[in-house]
């Protein structure tokens, strides 16, 4: 869809259903009173083809999408940095999270749902995404709501599943009304009838820190694996007394987002809200000590990672997704077993990362990573991130090649065990190291020169 340029907004088109932009528009004064928002919702409703809204703002048409049964949303033109609209350009980062989280849950559902080695099985595993959005962007991507249930729905091994509504729960909950309905027409235009489904489909209306744990309850899923998603973009506000309930489940994860503004932002927050999303404001109110903006991010993520710890969750990463262009997300994820690590990590490795995306470690300044891709796997470079961040442990003291495994593999945000022995060659290479002479095994004791 093209944006329109005029003296008013330069930028982009804010998308809603015909009645939520009449009611948006009238109410901002810029319907004229010829054309009524009554009037506006009523020539919507009417029109099979196309529909058109004029606004005083700059006194000309602008074209609308088709209204159709599948899309039935208008476009206007916002004020400059205001999103009105139900739809929203997809960000950057937000593009390079979801490539991580197609990876992550394309792993996630087979784990969960196929019998195990000894024949185990789940009576049940559900999904949360406690901040959906409207499961489709501006442009016409999916949004998380719809590629999660559709690569479900397909994937290779859904023949191995046992998918059943009675065991395969996905509960998708937006708290903006417009949001949500547009999120249930999206779905049904996607699936069809959600209760045909044979997963079940729960899309609810409500707030995710007030809600999550009600609709948990109504849905029996206790005592069973969860794998919350609270990915608010904005500020984070649920309250970590719903990470702990999830963390007493079985096999159960969590994946929080900041936004990039949340941490410089801290000052405008309520210090209440702040205080249960942390568990008392003992927890947090260090960060105040930190010295410049970058160092801050570090300090914020450091405190919610152990909040998670706090409450359950004995494996925690913290990392930044860095798009090309635009602003960064910063994510914590955490999970009760080791093998959920090496699950993310490997998803994080297979996320497709050409046009210069890549993931960062909090505690790594000035290392400019050059990224997963195929020269790193060859041998040919050694990512910086990674020297400086085995240096950084190896400055604590000597450690075996064994330990430095498992260091790098649940405490970074993205090197593995199988990175260990590269490192240390690359920096033994630069006669950074003292090392035991022959063949680097597990037991060989490493420390800095």
């Amino acid at each position: 869809m093209s944006n329109i340029e005029h003296p008013y907004h330069s930028g982009r088109f804010g998308l809603a259903y015909p009645g939520f932009l009449a009611g948006a528009a009238a109410a901002a004064g810029q319907l004229p009173a010829s054309r009524p928002a009554a009037s506006l919702r009523a020539e919507a409703r009417a029109s099979s083809s196309a529909c058109a809204i004029r606004t005083s703002s700059f006194g000309s048409w602008s074209s609308a999408r088709l209204v159709t049964q599948r899309t039935i949303y208008a476009t206007f033109c916002c004020p400059k940095g205001v999103r009105m609209g139900v739809l929203w350009g997809l960000e950057p980062a937000t593009a390079a999270k979801h490539r991580l989280y197609k990876s992550y849950f394309d792993a996630w559902w087979p784990i969960l749902l196929q019998p195990s080695r000894t024949g185990r099985t789940w009576p049940k595993v559900t999904f949360i995404d406690a901040f959906a959005g409207p499961g489709r962007y501006e442009a016409g991507e999916a949004g998380s709501p719809v590629f999660n249930l559709r690569g479900l729905l397909n994937h290779p091994l859904v023949h191995r599943m046992g998918l059943s509504r009675q065991r395969v729960q996905l509960v998708f909950v937006e708290k903006d009304r417009a949001t949500y309905d547009f999120l249930r027409s999206e779905l049904h235009a996607n699936f069809g009838e959600l209760d045909r489904l044979p997963v079940r489909v729960e899309v609810r209306h409500g707030e995710a820190g007030r809600d999550s744990i009600p609709i948990l309850n109504e849905l029996n899923a206790w005592g069973t694996p969860i794998l919350g998603v609270f990915d608010s973009w904005g500020s984070v506000n649920t309250p970590l007394k719903v990470m702990g309930r999830i963390a007493a489940n079985p096999s159960s994860e969590v994946i929080v987002t900041f936004g990039p503004n949340w941490f410089s932002r801290r000052k405008e927050l309520n210090e209440d809200i702040v205080d249960g999303v942390f568990g008392g404001r003992q927890h947090w109110t260090h960060v105040a000590a930190a010295r410049d903006s970058e160092e801050m991010w570090r300090v914020w993520l450091d405190s919610y990672r152990t909040a998670l710890a706090r409450v359950g969750f004995d494996y925690r990463l913290r990392f930044e997704v860095v798009p090309k262009t635009g602003q960064p997300l910063y994510l914590v994820f955490g999970t009760k077993h080791p093998t959920g690590v090496q699950v993310m990590k490997d998803a994080m490795w297979r996320v497709d990362k050409s046009d210069g995306m890549r993931f960062r470690d909090p505690r790594v300044r000035n290392a400019i990573a050059v990224g997963q891709g195929s020269l790193w796997d060859e041998g040919e470079v050694t990512d910086p991130e990674l020297l400086t961040l085995v240096q950084q442990r190896l400055s604590s003291g000597p450690v075996s090649l064994e330990e430095l495994e498992q260091w790098l593999l649940l405490e970074t945000s993205q090197w593995r065990t199988r990175d260990a022995k590269k490192a240390v060659q690359a920096l033994d290479g630069d006669g950074r190291l003292v090392m035991p002479a022959g063949r680097l095994i597990k037991s060989s004791i490493i420390k800095l020169r």
